[in-house]
């Protein structure tokens, strides 16, 4: 048997009062279960937005080391041509895909700077490809090789051999050119390939 019911409204004195009366027959309703489609769809939103910002984060960090990494090597590098010109000596730059020495020239050959130095040995950000020229020339970075004799020389007249290198993350379009063309103090620019 079906029941009419009428919509109430509370009453202030107590009890309910008839909003109006239903010419329908309101089915006896169940507790809802589960989840609406529009709270699914509002959580699937959240959660792609809170990736796409985890994922702009992560790439932005890894841009950022990227770019440090490469002013680091430039002021490195002015800092070695300064100090070459100060000392009267030649100081050598090995660069290798997993770093870069300064290197000094004594009776024995090229040596590198160890201990708490400002040129001692360091190493490029994980995922970074180096790409050496010297003079418009392209020279083969070979792993574990390049500390023992230098690509690039700061020379004690204040020169430094002409270089460019190129810094790239990963399959990153965009990387970092450091260059000097015979100053001692190299430039660094961001260079954006293609679409």
């Amino acid at each position: 048997m079906e029941t009419r019911r009428a919509l109430a409204i509370p009453h202030p004195l107590g009890g309910e009062r008839p909003l109006f009366h239903s010419p329908f027959p309101i089915p006896h309703s169940r507790p809802r279960t589960g989840f609406t489609l529009i709270e699914l769809l509002v959580v699937v939103a959240i959660v792609g937005v809170l990736a796409l910002a985890l994922t702009l984060s992560v790439a932005n960090s890894s841009e950022r080391r990227l770019e440090g990494a490469a002013e680091r090597f430039a002021a490195l590098v002015a800092h070695a041509c300064e100090q070459s010109e100060l000392r009267g000596r030649e100081i050598g730059i090995a660069i290798s895909p997993g770093g870069y020495a300064f290197l000094r020239l004594d009776r024995e050959g090229w040596r590198p700077f160890t201990g708490e130095d400002a040129l001692r040995r360091r190493d490029w950000p994980q995922g970074t490809r180096p790409t050496l020229a010297r003079e418009g020339r392209p020279l083969d970075l070979v792993p574990g090789e390049g500390d023992e004799v230098p690509q690039l020389v700061c020379f004690a007249s204040g020169e430094l051999t002409p270089f460019a290198l190129d810094l790239a993350l990963g399959d990153s379009r965009a990387h970092y050119r450091i260059e000097a063309q015979g100053e001692a103090v190299p430039s660094m620019t961001r260079v954006d390939a293609g679409p």
